[in-house]
């Protein structure tokens, strides 16, 4: 039976995910259907309730925070189509809509959270971090190999220091550059000539 104990906010657990955890791009949820045939819920749930819980952790994707849901009776119901009364009578029941759905705190609100739908998020949105990491360093790394090619037509010495090139990019990323015209990488190189001359001017005087 669903636990009907209203426990203080302060209580509660703090939810992991923010309003800032989005899958925007994501039309899918992953699924472990050996998990779902073998669980208590569908093995000991009525047909009804089963059509519901599953309903309820869709609806939940599109909420937030993902993988919440409002703790209103009333709100629920509406989101499934079905009388207040009838859906908390339900929820009564041990294997019910809302069942091992439990209260946590979303930043000073009370929602309900499920924790096999928060490991799913979790690893879908840690594989999502992962790919635009790498994503990420394969851009940077394209960036560093046209900038040195940019910079060959200049200095082959420039464009063969690893130092010179990242510190170049850098600067132009600070900069705002977003087309590397011939005359943002003459600046960037000459940005480059002052760092360099700034640091044997400092060298110089922490040796007098």
């Amino acid at each position: 039976m669903m636990a009907v104990h209203l426990a203080a906010i302060d209580e509660l657990d703090e939810y992991p995910l923010t309003s800032d955890d989005r899958l925007d791009s994501h039309y899918f949820m992953a699924w472990e259907r050996r998990r779902w045939l073998n669980c208590d819920m569908r093995l000991k749930g009525t047909a009804e309730c089963r059509a519901y819980y599953f309903d309820l952790i869709n609806i939940s994707y599109d909420q937030s925070p993902i993988g919440t849901l409002p703790t209103d009776m009333s709100v629920l119901a509406k989101m499934l189509f079905v009388d207040r009364d009838h859906f908390e009578q339900l929820c009564r029941l041990e294997f019910g809509p809302l069942h091992k759905w439990r209260r946590v705190s979303c930043g000073g609100e009370i929602r309900l959270m499920h924790p096999m739908i928060l490991r799913t998020l979790t690893e879908a949105i840690s594989r999502k971090e992962d790919h635009r990491a790498r994503s990420e360093a394969a851009s940077a790394s394209k960036r560093l190999l046209r900038l040195r090619t940019s910079l060959s037509g200049y200095q082959k010495e420039l464009a063969e220091n690893d130092a010179a090139v990242r510190w170049i990019d850098e600067w132009l990323v600070k900069e705002g550059c977003e087309y590397r015209t011939s005359s943002w990488i003459e600046k960037g190189i000459a940005r480059w000539s002052d760092h360099m001359l700034d640091l044997t001017m400092t060298r110089g005087r922490t040796r007098a």
